[in-house]
């Protein structure tokens, strides 16, 4: 079994509107890559069993992706959708690395608070090439953008 990872944050927005933005790829592509960061999806389909590819590209001076120098390739399949509740993904990076295989299962769920929602993501199985610190720090800074795009 591997490590897990995980954060949260509260949101100033409705349990609704936050799930909408775990399931609406534009909002996706708004938040989830982490600062720097850009994305874009070559399929989505947000259904039990859907899947999609994401690629996110490093800004050119990091150059400390999965799948090359510059990109993570994500390959996912929803496992579980509850609308208003909860997402949960297997998530897979294609990379020739073996520090990167694996599949990590990510849930992204939500719960109403006195202030608004929080949020948590917890990631089990992550790849051990994936540093701790570094997981946190995207972590974080994907709640930090899901915030600003939701509390506008």
């Amino acid at each position: 079994m591997g490590r897990t990872d995980s954060a949260s944050r509260t949101i100033a927005a409705a349990p609704e509107r936050v799930y909408t933005a775990f399931v609406n790829p534009d909002d996706l592509l708004a938040w989830l890559p982490p600062d720097g960061m850009t994305g874009h999806f070559e399929h989505f389909d947000a259904q039990p069993g859907g899947t999609y590819r994401l690629v996110l590209r490093y800004p050119s001076h990091a150059a400390h992706g999965k799948t090359s120098a510059e990109e993570d390739v994500v390959e996912a399949r929803f496992v579980d959708l509850v609308p208003g509740s909860f997402v949960v993904q297997a998530i897979d990076f294609v990379s020739d690395d073996p520090a990167y295989s694996g599949t990590m299962t990510m849930t992204w769920s939500v719960t109403t608070e006195q202030d608004g929602t929080l949020v948590e993501i917890r990631a089990e199985d992550v790849p051990a090439g994936i540093s701790a610190d570094d997981h946190a720090a995207g972590l974080a800074s994907s709640l930090d953008n899901l915030a600003r795009l939701l509390e506008r």
